[in-house]
């Protein structure tokens, strides 16, 4: 099913997003929902969102791949077969540091990591 922004109501902030908001590809495709909304409450930044695809799979979208965030609907930047190929939140991040010398997690892992605590609880 296909669906436009119009279908989706008003554009809405991260804030609002509710778990279990449709998650649909760039061509309104659905993929999933929302699981959780990462964000840095404190400092205002939306991280991104954890989807959960079909029997129990969570993918990580990173804010950059949100193009929009509706009522109804929060439209990804990807394909419907970029975002079945997003990263799955782990304990370990695949993610590694450019130099490891520097000791500092990149971004994308530090999000990832989040991400897991959140399925985890271990928040």
């Amino acid at each position: 099913m296909s669906a436009s922004d119009d279908d989706l109501g008003n554009p809405v902030s991260y804030l609002a997003l509710a778990e279990g908001t449709a998650v649909l590809a760039a061509d309104g495709e659905e993929v999933g929902h929302v699981a959780h909304v990462l964000a840095d409450e404190e400092e205002d930044i939306f991280d991104g969102i954890v989807i959960a695809h079909g029997l129990g799979r969570h993918t990580f979208a990173d804010a950059e791949q949100v193009a929009a965030i509706h009522e109804r609907g929060v439209r990804l930047a990807l394909s419907a077969a970029e975002a079945e190929a997003l990263p799955e939140p782990s304990e370990n991040p695949a993610v590694v540091h450019e130099d490891p010398a520097d000791g500092e997690g990149s971004p994308i892992a530090d999000k990832l990591r989040r991400a897991w605590d959140l399925l985890s609880g271990n928040y």
